[in-house]
């Protein structure tokens, strides 16, 4: 009888191999937390990376194109107030400039060009995350993009499509009906067919403060698309303490971790309950279903 180890789906330590070299007041290389290199079936590439000031050179990211799909979040570090970046970015894509200042999720589809990104303003560390959908192999993902590649003067837009319906600058606060202190009740979601059409990827983004009272508030479920579960710690000096301890049990197996982290679950495969044992700093929980696109599938179906 072969006997599956769940453990094989969780990320405990990243990998540090992607972003700019030598930039200052930035982490890099970024944290890789999913990658064919740690989960073989994931066909996912995610590295967040912390902006602890003004990032030199600026830009450092320049323009690119990917063969797939992407996604990039930037977000705050207080959970008191996470709709706020703590910074002002100018993101052009397809030649033109994004202006934003808040926590926000971008939509790139594969061929578009995008970037520079040029910090105007910092005045908190925030998170710069990128998400490549389709493929889990940094020179797959970003070999060719041009992304390190400086290049003269600023890109010029050359079509008519207004490239603000990709960027969500406030989220749908979305609820199960639960009010659950210690924890952000509703959650914030960055990323949907809601909010962007295009795109059937759901993100969804909450914090974690405290035990929350109801604990564990996620029970035994599965989903009909595979999902992507982070845990992210709010210390930019110490980025891979979570700030707290988490037991998450998949098909029956209890995976016990206290580090910035991520999981792979399979489309169809039992996961929970999650359960919170230690709270000692803030930290962030952001769930990704690979399909779908609506927070009404990525609720947990309940199986008990």
């Amino acid at each position: 009888m072969n006997i599956t180890n769940y453990e094989k789906y969780l990320v405990r330590k990243p990998i540090y191999e992607a972003g700019a070299p030598m930039v200052s007041n930035r982490q890099s290389p970024t944290m890789t937390l999913m990658s064919n290199a740690h989960v073989p079936e994931s066909n996912c590439y995610i590295e967040p990376g912390w902006i602890y000031g003004m990032p030199e050179p600026n830009p450092h990211i320049h323009e690119m194109t990917h063969r797939y799909d992407e996604i990039v979040l930037h977000f705050g570090s207080d959970p008191d107030n996470p709709e706020e970046l703590g910074g002002e970015i100018d993101f052009f894509v397809g030649g033109q400039p994004l202006k934003f200042s808040t926590t926000t999720a971008l939509f790139v589809p594969r061929g578009v060009r995008h970037g520079p990104l040029i910090w105007k303003k910092f005045s908190k560390p925030h998170v710069e995350m990128a998400f490549i959908i389709g493929t889990g192999n940094l020179k797959e993902g970003w070999g060719d993009s041009g992304a390190h590649e400086q290049k003269e003067g600023l890109p010029q837009k050359t079509d008519d499509v207004n490239y603000e319906k990709y960027l969500v600058r406030k989220p749908i606060y979305e609820t199960n009906g639960l009010k659950i202190k210690g924890r952000r009740s509703p959650l914030m979601t960055y990323m949907s067919k809601a909010l962007v059409p295009e795109c059937d990827i759901y993100v969804g983004l909450n914090w974690i403060w405290d035990i929350p009272d109801q604990n564990p508030y996620i029970l035994e479920h599965s989903h009909d698309h595979a999902e992507i579960l982070l845990f992210i710690g709010s210390d930019h000096k110490d980025p891979e303490n979570l700030g707290g301890e988490i037991e998450l049990y998949v098909v029956g197996q209890p995976l016990t971790f206290s580090t910035t982290s991520a999981l792979f679950i399979p489309k169809g495969m039992r996961h929970g309950p999650l359960t919170w044992k230690k709270v000692a700093k803030p930290h962030m929980e952001i769930s990704i279903l690979l399909g779908g696109g609506s927070y009404v599938q990525s609720k947990p179906v309940f199986l008990r």
